[in-house]
């Protein structure tokens, strides 16, 4: 299977470089209009998919993103990998602002938002102890170096609803889980994309303390947006890392793009129609 590679660019992530053919397309699907339209095109031969998380202009809250009808959208466009790049806080001093961190595992503190495709009259449960693609999450450390970015291998993401950032009771309780890094839009869109079977990694970009520490005893805007602006050009250097890393394969080796083998619960006579019609476009090859 040749790689179809979806970028979800976050704060500050709004186009890629030297993509050809580039285009912007409207997708629909059962779940809604996605954050906005595709940019598609090929990037070093292979194809790609663009999509702003929070649409051009940033408009939408993280709790507002519509991330059902994004992961399905990018579905119905082939693609095969998704990388996330999303600015978060760090929550651990060697963690410094500026630094990239590959997301291993996560903490969903999230409550106001539709966290699966599943529901009544269809239920489904996928694996998710290992939440990211181990496989695609080493390329994109490996094409973060290669972008000359400070890169830490592995960590847990804490998503949080916002859109106010942490109290300082709650970002010292973080820190005492042993959480790493905290942001707003990590769930659902983890866990979407596992149930549509799409391989994920999250490329994590370190804004700023959070407010913890001494030196960070409040966090605006500006100061994450002046660190996002500084980390754009490494984004998207690391974007074109990727592509050229990623290779075509049939079988992910950590099983991401199987995860529904065995998943589904509901017999075939009690689901209900509306429901397959809607889950067939991310769930076609188990329905």
């Amino acid at each position: 299977m040749e790689p179809v590679i979806g970028i979800i660019g976050g704060s500050g992530v709004y186009q890629i470089d030297g993509l050809e053919n580039a285009q912007w397309r409207a997708v629909e699907t059962p779940f809604g209009a996605p954050s906005d339209e595709i940019l598609t095109g090929e990037l070093n031969g292979v194809k790609m998919a663009f999509l702003p998380r929070h649409g051009r202009g940033h408009v939408h809250t993280p709790s507002t993103v519509p991330y059902r009808a994004n992961i399905a959208a990018l579905k119905a466009l082939g693609v095969t990998d998704i990388v996330a790049l999303s600015a978060v806080g760090s929550l651990q001093e060697a963690y410094a602002p500026g630094d990239f961190l590959i997301v291993d595992q996560y903490i969903d503190r999230t409550f106001a938002r539709e966290k699966t495709f599943f529901g009544t009259g269809l239920v489904g449960h996928v694996p998710f102890a290992h939440p990211t693609c181990a496989r695609l999450g080493k390329l994109c450390g490996e094409a973060a170096r290669g972008a000359g970015v400070r890169v830490h291998d592995k960590g847990t993401y804490v998503a949080m609803e916002g859109p106010q950032f942490s109290t300082l009771a709650e970002s010292r309780l973080y820190r005492q889980w042993g959480a790493d890094v905290i942001g707003m839009t990590g769930m659902p869109e983890a866990k979407l994309a596992r149930e549509a079977e799409i391989c994920y990694a999250c490329v994590a970009m370190i804004t700023d303390y959070d407010c913890w520490h001494p030196g960070h005893d409040a966090v605006d805007v500006a100061q994450v947006v002046a660190t996002l602006t500084a980390n754009s050009g490494n984004a998207r250097a690391t974007v074109a890392g990727i592509a050229a890393r990623v290779s075509a394969r049939d079988i992910c080796p950590c099983g991401c793009n199987r995860s529904l083998d065995g998943a589904i619960m509901t017999a075939p006579s009690a689901r209900d129609p509306e429901m397959v019609k809607a889950l067939k476009s991310v769930a076609g090859r188990v329905m």
